[in-house]
């Protein structure tokens, strides 16, 4: 695998545990995906990687239950361990790879506003995720991923612009 695809999924899971750390406590509270609440984010970020990558390559992590952050970390060392050599991941994973990478990203801010953490991206992997989206509505919102895109002031910056394109409002707060 590209290391740089590789080395661009691992930074984007990092910033997503940091949105995991802050959740300590909060995992009830309601996100902008209708009907998941924290946990179900975290749970469904752990799930996609263990179907898609982790499992295949026989390291899908034995967790425990109850501890969400023992849970992502666990993760965590799954993925580095299968993303740090490039040698396990095949060619399947590598064309899933940007698709998983942007899913963590969209879903690190989702889980970042339903807790009331610091849901600020990195600018520039919103906008290779934004310039790289401009097609494939039709799939996205067929994947059941992703709403319809929400028509957003031009004058917003890249991050709500790659927000609302992949359905998400990016002016959504939680009503704690």
């Amino acid at each position: 695998m590209d290391d740089g695809v590789a080395a661009l999924h691992l930074a984007v899971c990092r910033r997503f545990g940091e949105a995991v750390a802050a959740a300590h406590g909060k995992w009830d509270r309601r996100s902008p995906c209708d009907g998941w609440d924290a946990r179900a984010v975290l749970e469904h970020v752990i799930g996609f990687h263990d179907a898609l990558l982790l499992r295949p390559l026989g390291l899908k992590p034995q967790r425990p239950r109850d501890e969400p952050q023992v849970r992502w970390r666990l993760t965590y060392a799954s993925l580095t361990e299968a993303l740090g050599t490039g040698e396990v991941v095949g060619p399947a994973a590598h064309r899933l790879m940007p698709n998983l990478t942007r899913d963590v990203l969209v879903h690190t801010w989702v889980l970042a506003r339903a807790i009331g953490a610091d849901d600020r991206l990195n600018c520039h992997w919103c906008e290779l995720f934004y310039t790289g989206s401009t097609t494939g509505h039709d799939a996205l919102i067929a994947s059941g991923m992703f709403g319809p895109p929400i028509a957003v002031s031009d004058e917003l910056d890249v991050q709500a612009k790659l927000l609302a394109r992949l359905g998400r409002n990016p002016l959504w707060l939680n009503a704690l």
